[in-house]
């Protein structure tokens, strides 16, 4: 492991250089310059190491590169001016861009204001208005500082860090890309914004696998969707959940809660996925759907919620409550709109009320609860009337 280090002015500066203590360190083909640096101040505040900077070793113009044990380039940058430690082990640099590589191959281009090189070159600090790009899928990263770990293909972006891929945009706090996966793990206020689905994803950490194109999280988190052509929003929390701008799909779990704002629908479970251009939400775990202004509860094993046409499908020990007029709903399968209060209940039906008191049950029925209008048929059918003595 180790780094070049190539100036292009005056081979004999460069040999008295040599001299002074550089010999084995550096390979120098240009000039060694005496002045202070201006900018050395400023670099040294930002560095997180306590380091002896010799002013003696000061270069303009250079070009520096780390490389493996096999030979294979790590990094290469070009810098206005560095910086040496008197120990020779570091060296700040300014105004530095160049490339990063993987495998030998240049997959990052990046640049910022300065930086600190280290000399076996297993890592490099920038620092200041950092850009890092993806050559590979034009991915880009800012940030305030980043580090190259080129043994763990691991990339770190701290003090405030954004990112930019095919209409998606993420900040945080700070991050960490794995440059071989193409996995971009952040931290910290993380906030994601697509184009398409025209929506919002924020938690506290999140996971962005870049070209698949898929933002999870394992935290609590909070999902807002655009709808097209109108003003409201459709909400979604959850304490974790996966979303997939491919399929435009939320795969969400633990205490989640969907809110549509049209219809005005709250639906909630363990487990519901929600396509977020608001076509459906489907749950394959007990689900509750809550009409607030009909003021109407439905509850099942599972369920199908076709948010266009304002219907729920729901299959599996299925309760439905209206509070208007106190009315029970119970069936093993119901279709059931939530506009209209239109419903088709099968399997076990049995229904009740309040007022008027009366109590029904058969194989199949259909009815609008609204209008407190049910037909019961197929089979045997009870129905029980309950006059008004027996209530009072």
């Amino acid at each position: 492991m180790s780094v070049l280090l190539t100036l292009r002015r005056n081979r004999l500066a460069a040999l008295a250089c040599l001299k002074a203590g550089l010999i084995g360190l550096l390979l120098l083909t240009a000039s060694c310059g005496g002045g202070g640096n201006r900018t050395a101040e400023k670099i040294a505040r930002d560095s997180k190491q306590v380091e002896e900077f010799d002013n003696r070793l000061t270069f303009n113009d250079l070009s520096l590169e780390g490389f493996d044990k096999q030979g294979r380039l790590w990094w290469k940058v070009k810098a206005k001016q560095a910086t040496y430690s008197k120990d020779k082990q570091v060296a700040r640099i300014t105004q530095p861009a160049g490339e990063l590589y993987q495998d030998g191959k240049a997959i990052i281009e990046v640049s910022a204001q300065s930086g600190e090189v280290q000399q076996d070159g297993e890592k490099i600090f920038l620092r200041g208005q950092i850009t890092a790009k993806d050559k590979r899928n034009g991915m880009i990263l800012k940030g305030g500082e980043l580090e190259w770990q080129p043994q763990k293909d691991l990339l770190m972006v701290r003090n405030s860090v954004t990112g930019d891929y095919k209409g998606t945009n993420v900040s945080a706090k700070g991050g960490r890309f794995l440059t071989r996966s193409k996995r971009l793990e952040l931290e910290g206020n993380v906030i994601a914004s697509s184009k398409d689905p025209n929506a919002q994803f924020q938690s506290d950490r999140v996971v962005w696998l870049v070209e698949q194109k898929k933002l999870m999280s394992d935290r609590p988190l909070q999902i807002a969707g655009n709808l097209p052509g109108k003003a409201g929003q459709n909400q979604a929390t959850s304490g974790r959940g996966t979303v997939d701008l491919n399929t435009k799909t939320a795969t969400l779990s633990q205490g989640t809660q969907i809110t549509l704002f049209d219809p005005p629908i709250q639906v909630s479970g363990n487990s519901l996925v929600w396509n977020i251009t608001g076509k459906t939400v489907v749950a394959n775990e007990p689900v509750t759907i809550v009409n607030p202004k009909e003021r109407v509860t439905l509850t099942a094993d599972r369920g199908n919620l076709d948010i266009t046409t304002r219907t729920a499908y729901l299959t599996g020990n299925v309760r439905g409550f209206g509070q208007k007029n106190q009315s029970h709903l119970g069936a093993n399968r119901i279709i059931y709109n939530l506009t209209t209060q239109d419903f088709v209940a099968e399997g076990g039906v049995t229904y009740r009320q309040a007022d008027p008191p009366f109590n029904l049950a058969g194989p199949r029925a259909i009815g609008r609860v609204q209008d407190q209008t049910i037909v019961v048929s197929g089979g045997r059918v009870v129905t029980e009337f309950i006059p008004d003595t027996v209530i009072r």
